[in-house]
């Protein structure tokens, strides 16, 4: 059973093997990360590891029984009791509920961990799966997204209200 892990140094490589294996299935939804992040990936990810450590983000791994990861969540600009969420999930898990099933957790820990009241996601018109996972974790669409807050894509802002569930 695949497990949501909060990030830390020791995912590096299994994240990049996510990333490198998962370009172009990424790319034909939303913006490449282009090849300046496969090259300096190394001091990206540990500028992503001291904004955790400050605060400022928490980003999380879905990491399956072989160390391998499934997904990537993460949570942006913590401030006031809110984030922006975002995700991407491998191809050979999509369509399966995982990330339906991460985001729902991710919620959960938005809670507890990180004492979050809100979370808002962006997803472009096209990205209907994303649109279903959103849904059904319980986000609604609340507005349009601009182009510039999805990579050059018109889309939509989705947002959760978040309640601890007993």
């Amino acid at each position: 059973m695949p497990e949501l892990k909060q990030l830390h140094a020791g995912h590096a490589p299994a994240v990049l093997a996510f990333e490198l294996a998962n370009r172009t299935y990424f790319a034909a939804s939303i913006s490449d990360r282009g090849d300046d992040f496969f090259d300096q990936f190394t001091d990206r990810y540990n500028a992503s590891l001291a904004e955790q450590e400050a605060g400022i983000c928490a980003f999380y791994v879905l990491v399956a029984e072989d160390g391998s990861v499934y997904g990537r969540f993460n949570l942006y600009d913590l401030e006031d009791g809110t984030a922006r969420l975002g995700y991407r999930v491998a191809e050979r898990v999509a369509g399966r509920g995982v990330a339906t099933v991460a985001v729902r957790e991710l919620c959960r820990l938005a809670v507890v961990r990180h004492g979050l009241r809100t979370l808002r996601a962006a997803t472009s018109h096209n990205n209907a799966a994303s649109q279903r996972v959103l849904t059904k974790a319980g986000f609604v669409p609340v507005g349009p997204a601009v182009p510039a807050d999805l990579g050059g894509k018109p889309g939509t802002w989705y947002q959760h209200d978040l309640v601890l569930q007993p």
